[in-house]
């Protein structure tokens, strides 16, 4: 019998969804040097989606307890933007429905841009509701960034339709009268933070983008508004600007 050729074997596999396949069995046996790299390639993208699965079934826990209580609308809440010299901070809160399955899912620091980037619009067609929150660095400097974070997450609920039932919320507490639950590391536990996580950090990101083209000079598009090298030179250089906030060292030393 002859033999298939690497080309045809390599649309088998591509086509395999489990270690256990007889297909990749079969081919393991196969002493071609070729068809050893396509078992083993097959192997390792494999071994990569179980582990994304498993990760993504353990940040569902938290979701699917509160379901069991009976509670439909659960709000994942995260923010970005704490630490910046300049900008807002951010936050958002997002509604996942039960059958959600983005598996790439993940505490946003953790993914490529480019992946960030593809996973927000997906979250954006899969969430039930999405409520965003931005407060400026002249309510930083008002009333600083701790209250400010909270005043921007408190926004983001409200901005949510459908209202949710309880929040998830990344190591905060919101004087807000529904059921909620603070996890510290929430976006690397939770499927509705880390999801809140990167719809936060791509908005405030693309803001920082256009600021960046406004005011040049200090890297914002690279660098968020966080003090960086560039950012650093850019001020020493330039002076600081209306977005930068007045009361972060080395800002308010240089009014």
């Amino acid at each position: 019998m002859t033999k298939q050729t690497t080309k045809e074997i390599k649309e088998i596999l591509a086509n395999v969804i489990s270690l256990d396949a007889k297909e990749l069995i079969d081919f393991e046996d196969d002493e071609r040097k070729s068809v050893q790299q396509l078992v083993k390639s097959t192997k390792n993208r494999l071994e990569k989606h179980n582990k994304l699965l498993l990760h993504f079934e353990e940040m569902k826990i938290y979701e699917n307890e509160a379901r069991k209580n009976g509670v439909n609308f659960i709000a994942g809440i995260d923010e970005v933007g704490r630490g910046p010299l300049a900008g807002p901070v951010v936050s958002a809160a997002v509604i996942l429905p039960e059958d959600f399955n983005l598996i790439e899912v993940n505490d946003s620091k953790q993914l490529s841009l480019a992946k960030r980037e593809e996973l927000f619009d997906k979250i954006y067609e899969q969430a039930i509701a999405i409520g965003i929150g931005i407060k400026d660095h002249d309510v930083i400097d008002q009333v600083n960034i701790y209250e400010a974070t909270k005043l921007a997450m408190k926004e983001a609920v409200a901005n949510l339709s459908p209202a949710p039932d309880c929040l998830l919320i990344d190591a905060m507490v919101l004087d807000l009268n529904l059921p909620q639950e603070k996890i510290i590391k929430g976006d690397a536990k939770s499927i509705s933070i880390a999801c809140a996580s990167i719809v936060a950090k791509v908005t405030r990101d693309r803001m920082m983008a256009k600021y960046d083209q406004k005011y040049p000079g200090y890297g914002f598009a690279n660098n968020a508004g966080y003090g960086t090298k560039e950012h650093l030179l850019g001020l020493e250089t330039q002076g600081i600007t209306p977005i930068h906030r007045k009361t972060f060292a080395p800002i308010k030393d240089m009014i």
